[in-house]
């Protein structure tokens, strides 16, 4: 016995079974579970299920029959799986939130877009929907294939004739294994108008279909915002859609403002998401909302009200809900489906394409049918006639013969008739004899050979057969056709910002040396006198003071450029608001720079038109370098090379001029040196530049800055001393050489940290390394000639250096301070400041690598 059962073991290899059993599994679930076919967009579970309610009568016109009695037919017949899993299928197919046109009509609670699940199977009635009909027109014509059921005791059909494109029209979604579907529903309209163009005109280009599928058409309305998604899944057949909730924002009778929503997104938790939105406004990440409420009806449709305190804006809130919340979601489409059995993703023409080959496969096959039915009417139509001729013959053989199959046979041999058309002549009624019979059985004659010559000249034009499924999809689109749900706004992924929402305001952003970032409004600082303390702006940790300071606009670039010569760029809201005594937060967090590399400057710039403007760049060690503004066309979150370096240099600065400016650059040990720009060539984004000033050994630049006609020359001193000087003293000369004295210096009054060019109308603003700052109006600055010392601008204490000092362009109205009084100070900090500290007003990007430039002065400095 033994030996016996040793005799029936085989060896196999382990790898190979399970290779094999896995694609048979894979397989199936991909054929016969999660993909719809491209004909009728059905997945064999939903086809099963209408096909089940047709087959049982439980049409649009007939009484509703309970769910468990059309799951249970329908498990037992067709789809051998769980009961919960064809129910949840049919359920989805009845809710008018989940399908554009559902296809179930269903009697009782079939869940809500709370997630509310449908009854039980046993409280719940149903039947097919008027427009699931036209799935099922013709299905009895031989229009289909049809293959055996699970058990081989039943047949079911392999596709649907589907009137109608469902596949676009309701849309589908399936996870497969190693692959999945998500297919968008459409507008039915806007779908057969697609394919009766493509019946037309088979060279129909995509942007010609798009003018009548304009885009997804959700059961849920809400915005679709931009066409680039929709396109770019047309197109490839996977793309991003981006939804947006409609909200409107009303004004209260008390003066608040309110945000109503009255359309949400596709396939979004409506419970949820007033769920996220309470917890936001609780944990406070989303500060104004003072009253939430749901008040659904379903006389009104979806209606949730946000309440906004007085003193928040609500546009802002609600881009920040558009952010959190699944107010804005996105559907990713994905459209796969079954193509002769292989799953394969189309775009949008394909998927119509497909559909109308399936379409003339129904249509000629409902045609043959048709023309079989008749033919076999027409012959026996043409047996009666004779019968009617020979009447009187045929009488005397019927009474003659002695059975009927007697006079089956002399029938056929006497008057030349066919088994059937023998046996329709004995089958005859007496009546059918009289002349109004007689005539009547001539007129179907002729209506009957009429047909068949049509059905005939159908099958014989490929264009006749393009005519009837033209006729008969305006009919469905006329009877079932209606207005588009979902509104496609402009704009594109990309253009929706805090811009569109964010009221421009002036700004200050400040940096600090360990690179904690943050902004402020602008009115957080006023003017004071010369001498004044100045206004804390910070609380700085050990070891750490605010660096640099830029006034702007929210809605200007921030051009940040590193001491590694790279460049990165974010906008003025997306710098976090914070309070007057926070440090910020650090600048790692929004910008992806090395772990040694710091931002040596920051400028505010629009995003304007560059032709014509140019960069001008200045190292530490002297080096100057101009570049024409378009190489820099393009800022990624990674960032750009603005400029090489050779050994140990570092970036100092960057200014922008329209090509034919003179340029100021000093250094440390209170050297300047004034030349044109022009005496610098234009170079490539990546060049490393040519000499500007020739240094000490223990000297090194300090800054840069662009004169203009009749300004004069700013310097301040590491120990708060400063001047202006007329520019006249400063003689233009040629770029390298060691420039003149600008400050006469001694440790009193420290070394030189800041230089600029100024009109004399400006204020000033100079930040200590402990984060002090004071604003003090340029006319208090002591004009003195370019050899002298200056004259104090601010009071430091013990070991306080001046840190960073920026210029704004217009002067606020002043107020007498004293030096110890801080509460007045800290009383007037709410007046509007509407300036900016920098004149660079332009973008800056970069994208297009470009060779590096070399200068005999600088040694030839070669680039990265």
């Amino acid at each position: 016995m033994a030996d016996e059962k040793r005799d029936q073991l085989q060896d196999i290899n382990i790898s190979k079974t399970m290779r094999t059993s896995f694609l048979d599994y894979a397989m199936s679930v991909i054929v016969s579970r999660a993909l719809p076919d491209v004909r009728d967009g059905m997945k064999p579970v939903h086809r099963r299920i209408l096909y089940g309610m047709y087959d049982n009568g439980m049409t649009a016109d007939k009484a509703y029959k309970k769910s468990a009695r059309i799951v249970g037919d329908v498990m037992g017949k067709y789809h051998p799986h769980g009961d919960s899993s064809i129910y949840e299928a049919m359920v989805r197919m009845a809710q008018d939130f989940s399908y554009r046109y559902p296809l179930v009509d269903g009697q009782g609670n079939f869940g809500s877009m709370d997630g509310d699940g449908a009854a039980a199977m046993r409280y719940t009635e149903a039947r097919m929907s008027k427009i699931s009909a036209e799935l099922m027109r013709d299905i009895n014509k031989d229009t289909i294939d049809y293959s055996d059921n699970y058990d081989g005791n039943e047949r079911e059909p392999a596709v649907l004739p589907s009137r109608f494109p469902n596949l676009l029209v309701n849309g589908t979604s399936g996870i497969a294994v190693g692959m999945a579907t998500n297919i968008p529903p459409h507008n039915l309209t806007e779908i057969i108008n697609a394919v009766l163009e493509i019946s037309r005109n088979p060279d129909v280009t995509l942007a010609e279909l798009m003018e009548h599928v304009k885009g997804p058409d959700f059961p849920t309305a809400g915005l679709i915002v931009g066409k680039s998604g929709i396109r770019r899944a047309y197109e490839t057949g996977r793309g991003s859609v981006l939804m947006r909730a409609r909200c409107e924002i009303e004004m209260m009778k008390n003066g608040k403002e309110r945000i109503v929503v009255s359309e949400i997104p596709y396939q979004v938790n409506k419970a949820r998401l007033v769920e996220k939105i309470a917890e936001l406004a609780r944990d406070k990440k989303i500060e104004g909302i003072t009253d939430l409420r749901d008040e659904t009806s379903l006389k009104e449709g979806v209606k949730i009200i946000i309440e906004i305190r007085k003193d928040k804006n609500a546009n802002v809130i609600l881009n920040n809900l558009y952010k959190q919340t699944p107010l804005q979601s996105t559907f990713g489409v994905n459209m796969l489906a079954l193509v002769n059995g292989e799953p394969i993703v189309l775009g949008l023409k394909e998927a119509l394409v497909h559909y109308l080959a399936h379409q003339k496969v129904v249509v000629r096959r409902r045609t043959e049918f048709d023309l079989k039915r008749a033919q076999d009417r027409a012959h026996i139509l043409e047996g009666l006639r004779t019968a009617l001729d020979h009447i009187d013959e045929i009488i005397s053989l019927i009474r003659g013969s002695s059975n009927d199959e007697e006079a089956k046979n002399g029938l056929m041999t006497d008057f030349s008739l066919s088994d059937r058309q023998a046996q329709a002549i004995l089958d005859m009624r007496l009546r059918r004899l009289t002349g109004l019979e007689r005539g009547k059985i001539e007129s179907e004659y002729e209506e009957v050979m009429k047909t068949i010559e049509e059905l005939k000249l159908i099958l014989a034009s490929e264009e006749r057969l393009l005519e009837i499924i033209r006729e008969e999809l305006t009919e469905i689109r006329d009877r079932f056709g209606d207005e588009r749900r979902t509104e496609i706004t402009l704009g594109s992924i990309s253009d929706i910002e805090d811009e569109d929402l964010i009221p421009e305001e002036q700004i200050v952003v400040t940096l600090s040396h360990n690179s904690y970032i943050k902004r402020l409004p602008s009115s957080t600082y006023r003017a004071q006198h010369r001498g004044g303390r100045g206004v804390q702006g910070m609380n700085t940790v050990e070891d750490d003071f605010v660096s640099q300071i830029v006034a702007m606009s929210t809605h200007d670039y921030i051009l940040f450029f590193t001491n590694k010569g790279r460049v990165y760029r974010l906008k003025g809201y997306e710098i976090p608001e914070l309070s007057r005594q926070s440090k910020g937060i650090p600048i790692v967090n929004m910008l992806e720079i090395d772990k040694d590399e710091k931002i040596s400057t920051i400028i505010g710039v629009k995003d304007s038109d560059t032709e014509g403007m140019h960069l001008v760049f200045a190292t530490k060690k002297g080096l100057v370098k101009r570049s024409a503004l378009n190489n820099f066309d393009r800022i990624n979150k990674n960032g750009k090379i603005a400029i090489t370096f050779r050994e140990d240099d570092e970036l100092l600065a960057v200014r922008l001029t329209d090509g034919s400016k003179e340029l100021i650059l000093g250094s440390r040990k209170g050297s300047l040196i004034r030349f044109d720009e022009r005496q610098i060539r234009n170079m490539g984004r990546t060049a490393a530049g040519v000499r500007g000033i020739r240094l000490r050994a223990d000297d090194e630049a300090i800054g840069l800055d662009v004169l203009s006609e009749g300004q004069e020359v700013l310097v301040v001193t590491s120990n708060g001393y400063g001047k202006r000087t007329p520019a006249g003293e400063y003689r233009s000369a040629n770029r390298g050489g060691m420039g003149v004295k600008t400050a006469n210096l001694n440790d009193r009054i420290g070394d030189l940290v800041y230089i600029a060019a100024v009109n004399g109308d400006e204020d000033l603003m100079i930040v200590t390394d402990y984060g002090v700052i004071i604003r003090l109006v340029m006319e208090e600055v002591s004009v003195t000639g370019r050899n002298t010392q200056g004259v104090r601008l601010i009071r430091l204490a013990d070991e306080h250096n001046v840190a960073t000092v920026a210029k704004v362009k217009e002067k606020l109205e002043e107020e007498e301070l004293t030096l110890d009084d801080e509460e007045k100070i800290e009383e007037q900090i709410e007046e509007e400041m509407e300036e900016r500290l920098d004149e660079e007003d332009h973008e800056i990007t970069s994208d297009v690598e470009e060779p590096v430039e070399e200068d005999e002065d600088s040694g030839g400095y070669p680039g990265v």
